[in-house]
């Protein structure tokens, strides 16, 4: 052993090559041995997971490896089916090795001359079978003759696989793969076996890692084994995930066409507009620090986008748009990362998850989301909802340059396709000369073709089918439209090994529009080609139709600061009326932040019954603006500012905000990491926002919410408005934060202190690091205090509200002041 080391030295040495090779190969040697420690790790740390879950997880192992359920409490576990695929596993191993030794073994050989003497060795499947860590079933938005299933995919497993290909050894020896694999089952039958069809897909790439054994130990030499583990993640995606789907017919004659290529939920158009206060990454002489670089890198399943890269701008503007189909609602998110690009290796400098589901809800969000991940930095996104609609009238032609359609191919299968090919060059169509006999016999053989779409300068590339003329795609594809009256669809088919054109179609995207439902399902006739030869596809064309919003529903973050109709219940009557709130002369409003989520946008009655009619029926005032009013009359008189605080009080007391309907937006809700962005709060939580007294002494908003994923409550501190000071000399307010019984001065939560008002604005963040079920036994006490000067006479708590937190649904969150 020792003199193969050597060997290489002195071969080097032999043919007077320089001392750096040696280095050079000293080095790769180092590295791949690093890794292959690293995945002999990776791969004990799996192990004893999956041999004692609850010590691995009291451990601490690293997140990716902790279970589903662990996450997010709409996950169940579900044991009973681990132990029936531990009993079953055996029995799978024996399916799986004749599988491989009889349909697998003789399609590999039948690819390539040099694949011929390929031989399984050694089949094993272990002990070791897949597991399921949780499962979340869907039960809501989504149609009633279907059960949508995630399955958290968890398989660690100690199979070998060798394979003998010209005397060389090839082989697996351990496999780790972690993803989310949806199960559709649908349609839902009144007779056995009640499932028409069940349909399989990941919703994005899977994780896989994978421990090679004899010679494909070299692709774990560094540059190398990123290539070969994206190769393989590339293979698997173009089968089994999102888009791409596997459906299995459990019934006969169930037709699985539209359940294998349905058509797409909607497309989502990103703005990605600015971004400000970003981290600086770069550095001078390690010291001095400068400015990034910044570029955003989005993405929706398996399409992404990168966006140009800003020089030296920490606050960069980009104004570029993007479009992506969505294909599953619920399931997909938008992801949004940015770095900063380097010559060497680009820096992390944030990212940020947006739920699609909330997108679709809402139609339109123009928000400045805060990056997570990083220590500062925002983001400002405009993202539109734009749902497909059978209208020829949407089809006009966006002056902007923006898609206005998206067209839906269904590549289905070819016929006839020629023996002999042809090439196709500047419209003529001539046969190849034969120039030998070894010619001859590469023509004879059916042709391995695949097929290329192109819509204006987008061109997608279907599979291979190898050896066949009468070939079978099964694939899908979707083309934006920018104009669906001039715009045409480019068919060719090409054979693979001659890189020659079997036959070509042009299908006019105007004929769609001669069709109602602006749908063509038929054979297309092959140009260029055998004059029997035909192409089967089915073209769908839908208008991107852009929904205004819902006036009735209730905004969040930056646009809640938008004047809207406010909802008003007259006293004396049933009726409800919407009346728009009056515009103030003078108003000094405090500015909405971007990451407060909540405004009150509906107005209540109060029930108190000792006001008299006409002040109840006085237009309503908002809070906020009666709260500038009084702040802008203290700055003139500060004398008379107590008693027109009070006189405020009962003036709108009538009117006293409560929230009804609410959701958060996706920059409050990433508070938690979670992949849901926003959440919904009811009116029934029973908060306490008179403190016991008579005359409220002034109003805090919260958003709270107990976030899985980092096992904490967040707390977030929007602000006060309304506050009564202590004395003339105004007030300097703060909030306190315990959560009791904990009373230590080092479990204290502070916020800032914000000089002279009445109406902070705070949108500070606290988390308390304690379990659900602790959490759930606690109570959230919070104090607003005077930051009062030394030896002060004043009064320092300005006043105090406590949250029982066993009645509230903190998985769900609420937001009230």
């Amino acid at each position: 052993r020792t003199l193969l080391w050597l060997g290489p030295v002195y071969l080097a040495g032999y043919l007077g090559l320089s001392g750096s090779w040696v280095l050079l190969g000293l080095a790769l040697w180092l590295c791949w041995g690093r890794n292959r420690r690293w995945k002999r790790d990776r791969l004990a740390a799996a192990f004893a997971l999956l041999e004692d879950e609850r010590e691995a997880v009291c451990r601490g192992l690293a997140a990716r490896h902790l279970p589903a359920w662990v996450h997010f409490p709409d996950v169940e576990r579900v044991e009973w089916l681990n132990k029936v695929l531990v009993q079953a596993w055996p029995y799978f191993g024996t399916i799986m090795e004749k599988a491989f030794k009889e349909v697998l073994e003789p399609k590999i050989r039948a690819k390539n001359v040099h694949l011929k003497t390929c031989t399984f060795t050694k089949i094993h499947f272990g002990e070791k079978c897949p597991r399921i860590n949780g499962i979340k079933a869907y039960t809501k938005e989504i149609d009633r003759r279907q059960v949508i299933l995630d399955l958290q995919i968890c398989y660690i497993g100690d199979c070998e696989i060798h394979m003998d290909i010209s005397k060389f050894n090839l082989g697996v020896k351990g496999v780790q793969l972690y993803g989310t694999l949806r199960v559709i089952l649908e349609p839902l039958l009144t007779d056995a076996p009640f499932i028409g069809a069940v349909t399989l897909f990941f919703m994005q790439k899977p994780h896989l890692e994978i421990n090679w054994a004899g010679m494909s130990n070299l692709l774990d030499v560094p540059g190398i084994n990123v290539m070969s583990d994206s190769l393989i993640q590339d293979f698997i995606a173009a089968r089994l995930v999102l888009p791409n789907r596997i459906t299995v017919p459990l019934k006969k004659n169930v037709n699985i066409a539209h359940l294998r290529f349905p058509i797409p939920h909607g497309v989502i158009r990103v703005y990605l507009l600015e971004a400000e206060n970003l981290v600086q990454k770069d550095s001078f002489l390690g010291a001095i620090r400068g400015k990034s670089d910044p570029y955003a890198l989005l993405r929706v399943g398996t399409v992404q986008y990168r966006s140009k890269t800003v020089s030296r701008d920490l606050n960069p503007i980009w104004n570029e748009t993007f479009e992506f189909v969505v294909h599953e609602v619920p399931g997909q998110d938008l992801e949004v990362d940015l770095y900063d690009e380097d010559p060497d290796k680009d820096d992390f400098m944030g990212s940020l998850l947006i739920s699609l589901v909330d997108v679709m809800n809402d139609r339109t969000v123009d928000e400045w989301f805060p990056l997570s991940k990083t220590t500062s930095g925002h983001l400002h996104l405009k993202l539109e909802w734009l749902s497909l609609v059978n209208d020829q009238e949407k089809l006009y032609e966006d002056k902007k340059g923006l898609p206005t359609a998206i067209l839906i191919v269904y590549l289905d299968s070819a016929f006839n396709l020629p023996k002999n090919h042809f090439e196709y060059s500047n419209g003529e169509c001539g046969a190849k000369k034969i120039k030998n006999n070894k010619y001859l016999k590469k023509m004879e053989r059916e042709p391995s073709s695949f097929v290329l779409l192109t819509v204006g300068n987008k061109t997608q590339k279907s599979k291979t089918c190898n050896f066949s003329k009468d070939p079978t795609w099964g694939q899908a594809f979707t083309f934006f439209v920018h104009s669906a009256h001039s715009q045409s669809l480019h068919v060719e088919i090409k054979d693979k090994d001659r890189d020659s054109a079997l036959g070509t179609s042009v299908v006019c995207l105007s004929h769609l529009l001669k069709d109602p439902n602006m749908t063509l399902d038929q054979r297309f006739q092959l140009d260029h080609s055998s004059s029997d030869s035909f192409i089967k596809m089915k073209l769908v064309l839908r208008a991107l139709n852009v929904e205004e919003p819902d006036p009735q529903r209730v905004k969040a973050g930056v646009n809640a600061s938008k004047q809207g109709p406010v909802h008003v219940v007259e006293k004396g009557g049933n009726q409800q009326k919407f009346v728009s709130p009056p515009k103030p002369e003078v108003s000094k409003v405090p500015p909405v932040s971007r990451d407060s989520a909540v405004l009150e946008s509906l107005l209540k009655k109060d029930s108190r019954e000792d006001l008299d009619t006409n002040e109840s029926s006085a237009a309503p005032v908002p809070s906020e603006t009666v709260a500038g009013l009084n702040e802008a009359e203290c700055e003139h008189n500060p004398e008379h500012h107590l008693s027109s605080a009070l006189h405020t009080r009962a003036a709108a007391a009538p009117t006293l905000p409560v929230v009804q309907e609410l959701r958060l937006a996706p920059s409050v809700a990433s508070l938690g990491s979670l992949p849901s962005s926003c959440f919904e709060f009811s009116s029934s939580s029973n908060l306490d926002l008179h403190n016991g007294t008579e005359m409220p002494l002034g109003e805090i908003q919260l958003t709270v919410r107990y976030a899985s994923v980092r096992q904490s409550l967040v707390v977030l501190v929007n602000g006060c408005r309304n506050l009564i000071p202590p004395s003339n000399r105004g007030v300097d307010p703060y909030v306190r934060i315990y959560l009791l019984p904990d009373r230590r001065w080092s479990s204290r939560k502070k916020t800032s202190v914000k000089k002279k008002t009445l109406n902070p604005q705070y949108d500070e963040k606290f988390e308390f690091f304690e379990s659900l079920e602790d959490v759930k036994k606690r109570t959230l006490d919070i104090a607003v205090k005077n930051s009062r000067p030394f030896i002060s006479q004043e009064r320092k708590e300005l006043g105090k509200v406590r949250i029982d937190l066993s009645q509230e649904d903190l998985i769900k969150g609420f937001a009230q002041w």
